[in-house]
């Protein structure tokens, strides 16, 4: 940015955790300075910063109002979480152009430290969907008379912190269902299908270990999958917009008539996703992991079993209380099938972001082969704009 004397107007964050870019959360302490660089003297009316975090949603849709009438509906809705304003040199009014009350910056670089807490309520994720968004940021604005303002804005990302560690998200999931095939006048025997996951809580870069049990009676072949489905809603005006996409998948064997098949821990990796959002108002993100069973010529047998994608991974095993324990192994007892006797920890949500993965963000993921190779390579901390990858929609598989 060159505008006359000002050379430069920049924004940093002073980073928490010795983490190498700005994340916060609420109740946190947001700091750092704005760093103005001027090639020669100049007058100054004022240098503010002013700071907001908000969620907001948008979108339209088409009307048909009778004979050749059309017109278009906008919903929109936005959710304010701070508004923060600051004056860091001269004074709040900018209207008055006289000499007076004006300050003077010589030539060279120089800092001005700003601070502000973020509240103590909880705030929304960062997040950036297909018809709304919750973005952070500070805006640093420097005043001069009888000139336009230099205005600089830079995002910083929050988290609003999910621990798996719950009783409610160590809890399994499962499920149980059958389905009969029916050609003409014809009855063909069921297609039953039972999955369990040993807890609703994850976090990105884990695996999810299913444990399921296909059987096929019908006269068909058919085919066993999983898939991860991320679903995004938005709220405005009494009215909702929903949007669902596939995040990760896998397939298991075709199986021909009087055939079983058990999966024994078979594994579905998470790719790096956004938490779930579950206290905003105007947008939530949840997810689920949908087992079922492809029918040629009919509709699918599946299960849905719901999901939390959460930001502080699970505690070593021998943390988690014996009263869960206890239950996560009566109840896979239906199943016939055990889990490890000391699972691998996961990985936290700070090794499995990557830059490369943000700077993506916008990108669809051509082919769910590719999670492997995304989720190599140097591994950081967190991402300063929280965009991660839009998988393809729910219509396109």
């Amino acid at each position: 940015m060159v505008l006359g004397k000002v050379k430069s107007l920049a924004i940093s964050f002073d980073c928490l955790n010795d983490s190498s870019l700005p994340v916060y959360s609420s109740g946190d302490t947001v700091s750092g300075r704005v760093n103005l660089e001027v090639t020669g003297e100049i007058k100054v009316k004022s240098l503010k910063i002013h700071a907001r975090g908000h969620a907001k949603v948008r979108w339209t849709e088409s009307r048909n109002a009778g004979s050749n009438t059309a017109y278009t509906q906008n919903y929109t809705e936005e959710v304010e979480y701070f508004n923060h304003k600051d004056v860091l040199l001269g004074h709040e009014r900018d209207d008055d152009n006289s000499e007076e009350g004006l300050h003077t910056i010589h030539s060279g670089r120089h800092e001005y430290a700003f601070s502000f807490e973020l509240p103590q309520i909880p705030l929304a994720t960062s997040f950036e969907g297909r018809h709304g968004s919750v973005r952070y940021w500070v805006k640093a604005e420097l005043h001069r008379p009888w000139l336009l303002p230099v205005k600089l804005k830079k995002e910083f990302t929050v988290f609003e912190h999910i621990d798996i560690n719950t009783p409610s998200l160590l809890s399994p999931q499962a499920g149980t269902k059958e389905k009969t095939l029916c050609c003409w006048l014809c009855t063909s025997g069921p297609i039953s299908l039972s999955a369990k996951i040993e807890r609703k809580g994850y976090t990105p870069g884990e695996s999810i270990q299913i444990f399921a049990e296909i059987e096929n009676c019908s006269s068909r072949m058919v085919v066993p999958k999983a898939t991860i489905y991320q679903t995004q809603a938005f709220y405005a005006k009494g009215k909702m917009k929903e949007v669902k996409q596939l995040v990760a998948n896998l397939r298991g064997e075709s199986l021909s008539s009087g055939k079983t098949e058990t999966w024994n821990g078979k594994q579905l990796k998470i790719p790096p996703v956004s938490p779930s959002i579950l206290d905003c108002s105007i947008i939530r993100v949840e997810y689920s992991l949908m087992v079922y069973v492809d029918i040629p010529g009919a509709m699918d047998l599946f299960l849905n079993l719901p999901l939390v994608i959460g930001t502080i991974p699970l505690h070593p095993f021998g943390s988690r209380t014996s009263s869960v324990s206890s239950q996560g192994s009566m109840n896979m007892n239906w199943l016939g099938l055990t889990l490890p006797e000391r699972p691998e920890a996961p990985p936290s949500y700070a090794e499995v972001v990557t830059e490369e993965n943000r700077q993506s963000s916008l990108a669809p993921i051509a082919a769910f082969d590719d999670f492997e190779r995304a989720l190599q390579g140097p591994l950081f901390a967190y991402i300063q704009e929280f965009r991660f990858l839009p998988p393809p929609l729910y219509s396109e598989v």
